[in-house]
């Protein structure tokens, strides 16, 4: 019943959001809660960074709704973002850190210069993405990915010292200014990369390298006769990492899919052997023929509209990695009208069951995650993190393309990302 309530919530919410969009939009600012962790007072000109730069800012959101519940604020005296993995916060804020004694350990205080948005931001400010819900709830400040300048250091963070620069994942909490984030989860930004490209990586290179983990095929070599994978948008922030991985960890044929003719050339410079344009040609058909024998691996953020036959395409022992439902959410509108609830409602009653004698008999596997909630694997989710940092620094892997755009223009940024037109990473930086 708790995710019943969840979801009505939601739906409340963003209608409340729609109905008053419409009719009297004047009265829109009435629907933005405040947190007591925000200056009212210095919140007026977040926009711009103070002279100082003491304060934190950041994009919270106050409830469930479209562009306008994302607010720039600027924060209490001592106070930064963090994730929720981090106890004795006031999650998704840190307690006031007058002292360096106020540091947590294992910590760092980051001075964030960029951040990355994902399609899982708009998730959550609409209502829907369970990780959100379930260990912060609202305010939330978004984000997972960070790169900057250590500013403070806790004691049993030696290892760090203000002025390294780092880039690494926080669990919520990125759309941020300064950062508090355990010193496991940021490594050295790698020569000759900016921060820019740093914040593209963490959860992009993270989810897909764990995607091939679970398709058996890292971190031994893979032992299975049929090597082939195919990669939904696989010019995506996501896709564009698992193909350049699958073809370092010598995956054949790589078969990128791409939903526009303009992100076909993308593809292919990633490294994609045969590159399928589904705006142009029949997709499954392609597929077959680009592997007679099936797919070892396919791996599909799609949702509804992909996965059955994604699975029906496998070959045997092959496996469906799911890390998405992209097709089950709308794209191009901010705004959840009730004809967008309807639909959502409608694409979750036609999910493929999957039937696990089915999967048997046919030696067949689906597999699906999200790395949102690994806060407890830490340690497995760090050695993903060393072997992405070591192929980037061997010149194996290369940073996903990045269109930069400033903190202040989240509310536009939100828009590239429902619109699903965007090639590779949207990165906003904190500066002025």
């Amino acid at each position: 019943m708790g995710q019943d309530a969840d979801v009505l919530l939601a739906v409340w919410a963003n209608m409340v959001s729609w109905i008053v969009r419409r009719v009297a939009p004047s009265l829109l600012p009435k629907l933005l809660p405040k947190c007591e962790q925000e200056d009212p007072e210095m919140t007026k000109a977040a926009t711009t960074p103070a002279a100082d730069d003491k304060r934190t800012r950041c994009v919270s959101i106050g409830r469930p709704g479209g562009v306008e519940q994302l607010r720039l604020i600027r924060l209490k005296p001592g106070i930064v973002t963090c994730g929720y993995n981090i106890k004795g916060q006031d999650i998704p804020f840190s307690k006031p850190l007058v002292q360096d004694t106020d540091i947590p350990a294992d910590c760092v205080v980051l001075r964030n210069e960029a951040f990355s948005v994902n399609y899982a931001d708009c998730c959550i400010r609409w209502g829907l993405y369970e990780s959100a819900k379930e260990y912060v709830g609202y305010p939330i400040v978004p984000g997972f990915d960070i790169a900057g300048v250590v500013e403070r250091v806790g004691s049993a963070a030696t290892e760090w010292k203000a002025g390294d620069r780092v880039f690494g994942c926080s669990l919520f909490g990125a759309y941020s200014s300064k950062v508090l984030v355990p010193k496991i989860q940021i490594r050295k930004v790698p020569t000759g990369i900016t921060m820019a490209q740093a914040a593209a990586l963490p959860a992009v290179s993270l989810t897909s390298l764990y995607a091939l983990f679970l398709a058996g095929h890292y971190p031994t070599k893979s032992l299975f006769t049929n090597k082939a994978i195919l990669i939904h948008s696989a010019a995506g922030g996501v896709g564009s990492m698992l193909v350049q991985m699958a073809k370092i960890i010598g995956l054949s044929p790589i078969v990128g899919v791409v939903g526009r003719s303009s992100k076909v050339a993308a593809a292919r410079v990633l490294g994609c052997d045969v590159v399928i344009d589904k705006s142009n040609e029949d997709l499954w058909a392609a597929a077959k023929a680009a592997s007679p024998n099936g797919y070892s691996a396919i791996m599909d953020s799609n949702g509804v509209s992909t996965l059955a036959q994604s699975y029906e395409h496998l070959a045997m022992t092959g496996r469906l990695i799911v890390f998405g439902f992209h097709s089950n959410l709308p794209l191009g509108s901010d705004m959840l009208s009730p004809i967008q609830w309807i639909r959502m409602a409608a694409r979750a009653k036609n999910m493929p069951q999957f039937n696990p004698m089915d999967m048997g008999s046919k030696n067949k596997a689906v597999l699906a995650f999200n790395i949102s909630f690994f806060a407890d694997e830490a340690e497995m989710m760090m050695v993903l993190f060393d072997q992405v940092c070591k192929w980037l620094e061997e010149g194996k892997l290369e940073c996903p393309r990045v269109v930069e755009m400033h903190m202040r223009d989240i509310a536009e940024a939100h828009d590239l990302i429902q619109s699903g037109t965007t090639v590779g990473k949207l990165v906003l930086n904190t500066s002025s």
